[in-house]
């Protein structure tokens, strides 16, 4: 495996200091395989993945999880997609704040340095609030002596797609061939239904769904096909204040919630400026 900027350029090395990473939902971590087997992070996943289905995705990460040697963190999948969105339409800002907590504390407790998160991109709500209860957590630790950075890496985005700016001093990593098999047989063994995100990423006119959807708005995808998965790339993460987050007009999963709601599948739509921005406005508060 070649590897390049191991340290961060913030005194801070991946490799000599207990690591963690905070994702949204079950398979994301996927994203960073090679990573993860060289970092052995502590793993934080916030929803079970059941999305609409109601099927939880966790057993699959649990085992996907102990074949590289990680055992779960404290926060794993303690709450269904359903129970968080309807804390966000809801607004329960005391509930983000907890959770923030919850982690600040367990990143505090492992002696935690380095962290890596979801990065926000305005396909999911749950995606975004998630970077902003991990740079509320760092903060929270931070303050209390922690001395943490914070990275992010793309989900739904290029596995490479990073700044100008933040290239130097992101964490790049290119897979060799065996490690880069095992990733993509891990997708396979365990969560089928990346087969989408593969899809798109071959270019493929079978692919289906909400993500087809946000690369055809976005004018993202296609390129080199799945090689573009042999390169993760964790970028430091500038805290996704409420004005960062979605930039310009409407986030995508609002644009997808408004035609969920017409074709009767949801009820509500989950709207930046009405639900997510007061979550990022209150953590932001509190932690200040």
């Amino acid at each position: 495996m070649v590897r390049t900027n191991l340290a961060t350029g913030f005194g801070v090395s991946w490799q000599d200091t207990p690591s963690a990473l905070v994702v949204a939902h079950p398979g994301h971590q996927v994203r960073l395989h090679g990573w993860l087997g060289l970092s052995r992070p502590h793993v934080f996943v916030l929803t079970d993945g059941s999305g609409r289905s109601g099927l939880s995705r966790l057993d699959a990460t649990t085992e996907y999880l102990a074949g590289l040697g990680i055992e779960p963190g404290r926060i794993y999948g303690q709450h269904t997609d359903r129970a968080i969105y309807r804390r966000i339409l809801d607004r329960d800002l005391d509930f983000f704040i907890a959770l923030a907590e919850q982690l600040a504390e367990s990143l505090a407790a492992s002696r935690v340095r380095f962290v890596a998160g979801d990065a926000a991109e305005g396909y999911n709500s749950i995606h975004d609030i998630c970077r902003l209860v991990v740079d509320a957590a760092v903060e929270m630790l931070n303050r209390g002596g922690g001395g943490a950075v914070s990275f992010d890496y793309p989900v739904i985005n290029r596995p490479d797609d990073c700044p100008e700016e933040l290239r130097e001093a992101s964490v790049w990593l290119r897979l060799d061939d065996q490690t880069f098999s095992r990733k993509i047989d891990a997708a396979r063994t365990y969560y089928p239904e990346l087969f989408e995100e593969v899809q798109i990423a071959l270019g493929a006119a079978a692919a289906a769904g909400p993500m087809r959807d946000y690369f055809e708005l976005n004018g993202a995808g296609g390129g080199e096909g799945i090689e573009a998965f042999r390169v993760e790339c964790l970028r430091p993460a500038v805290a996704a204040r409420a004005d960062r987050a979605v930039p310009g007009a409407k986030p995508f999963y609002e644009l997808h919630g408004e035609r969920q709601v017409a074709a009767g599948l949801y009820d509500h739509v989950i709207r930046y400026r009405e639900h997510v921005a007061p979550i990022a406005e209150r953590l932001w508060r509190y932690v200040k």
